[in-house]
């Protein structure tokens, strides 16, 4: 499963295309970007069987840094060697950076932004069913057993008790890795063994979301260009090295150095930029990009960027050859299975999250249907699923009105 000529055979050209494409409209957050790609890149174009695919879910939980974005790394490498690696992470970052950065500019010029709730209205139940699909098969696929049910269970109750991401990751890769080892027969049998054999929830952002963003908030914050690129830089490189968990995380994070310890931003300003970042398509942590802007100009949102995503691409990089090694220990290949279905548990709570905040009327609730209907009988392309969302959500908007 290493290297094998048919893994490897497509071209930088189409990872790029098509991991571009994604990057357009892969809103829902870290879940449903996974989901996408499972529908996209396992189901329809079969580059990598689903347990591989599972196992790279697993491992990129244990690292730092944005999870749906490292597995575009993954499966641009996968799909095309240590280019295609590059070329998907970055093609997959660049629609979420551009839009955030001419957010950031009108943002600095006008203090305002236009209204955009009425897509988002649509998106996010589309994006549910989206995400129940993907959840569907990866469950049967990380479900090899009642020991993996056992330790799936054990992760979903941790984690809604509390326990961090994480946390629960690691713990349930431990614990269950000498669970499903310790409970075979002689060692010689059971869910790993078999396996090794063959191979955002509401934000803590204001309530109601958004926008238009009061005008002139932007006046009481530092100047742009009053920060040091190099001290940007190495802040937000610090930021993609060290960060684990979700925007919640993200948001503490920001907070206690650039509000608090650096004075950079107001606290305002912080919560509009960590909103801006969650209602682009992409990855939340394009919120580097705004500040950088804010803070630096277009300058500073290219190295806030760069900088941020940085150390994933390093990552992705070492990580990625050693995933097949591990699956061929009976022990290690016994950590992924309990592993993966963590992170599936993981992703179920994640949508319950989403459910609650998202299903509140009837709309949603329609949507929902529609969305599904479209995925499960019609077989749609998960893209055009969340594109029609957007759009049913703006003409039920106006409907109301």
């Amino acid at each position: 499963m290493m290297e094998s000529t048919e893994a490897r055979s497509g071209s930088v050209g189409e990872v790029a295309r098509l991991f571009f494409r994604l990057g357009c409209v892969a809103f829902g957050g870290p879940a449903a970007h996974i989901a996408m790609m499972e529908d996209e890149f396992v189901t329809r174009r079969k580059w990598m069987t689903r347990e591989h695919f599972l196992d790279l879910i697993g491992a990129t939980n244990l690292i730092p840094g944005p999870n749906s974005t490292e597995m575009t790394m993954h499966v641009g490498f996968e799909r095309a060697g240590w280019r295609g690696l590059f070329a998907a992470g970055a093609s997959f970052i660049l629609p979420a950076a551009t839009i955030t950065g001419i957010l950031g500019w009108l943002y600095v010029k006008y203090g305002t932004l236009p209204d955009v709730e009425p897509f988002l209205v649509g998106i996010k139940p589309a994006v549910l069913a989206v995400i129940a699909g993907a959840l569907w098969k990866l469950t049967k696929k990380a479900v090899k057993g009642w020991r993996t049910a056992a330790v799936g269970l054990g992760a979903l109750i941790a984690i809604a008790l509390g326990v961090s991401e994480i946390s629960a990751m690691i713990l349930g890769g431990i614990v269950g890795m000498l669970f499903i080892r310790l409970s075979e027969p002689r060692f010689d049998g059971g869910d790993s063994a078999s396996s090794a054999k063959r191979g955002e929830p509401e934000s803590p952002l204001r309530k109601g979301f958004l926008f238009p963003i009061v005008a002139g908030g932007v006046a009481t914050g530092v100047a742009v260009g009053t920060v040091s690129l190099w001290k940007l830089g190495l802040f937000f490189l610090k930021v993609g090295a060290i960060l684990y968990g979700s925007g919640y995380v993200l948001f503490a994070f920001l907070e206690g150095d650039l509000v608090n310890t650096y004075g950079w931003l107001t606290n305002e300003q912080l919560v509009d930029a960590i909103a801006i970042g969650q209602f682009t398509p992409g990855p939340v942590l394009s919120t580097a990009t705004f500040i950088g802007y804010v803070l630096a100009g277009w300058q500073g949102a290219v190295v806030a960027t760069v900088a941020i995503f940085l150390p994933s691409f390093f990552f992705v990089l070492v990580l990625n050859p050693i995933i097949p090694k591990l699956r061929r220990s009976v022990w290690m290949g016994a950590f992924l299975d309990a592993v993966n279905v963590a992170a599936v548990a993981l992703m179920v709570w994640v949508s319950y999250r989403l459910g609650v905040a998202t299903l509140t009327d009837w709309t949603a609730w329609l949507i929902l249907v529609l969305a599904a209907i479209a995925l499960f009988r019609f077989k749609l392309n998960a893209a055009w699923i969340v594109l029609g969302g957007a759009l049913v959500g703006v003409v039920l908007t106006l409907l109301s009105v």
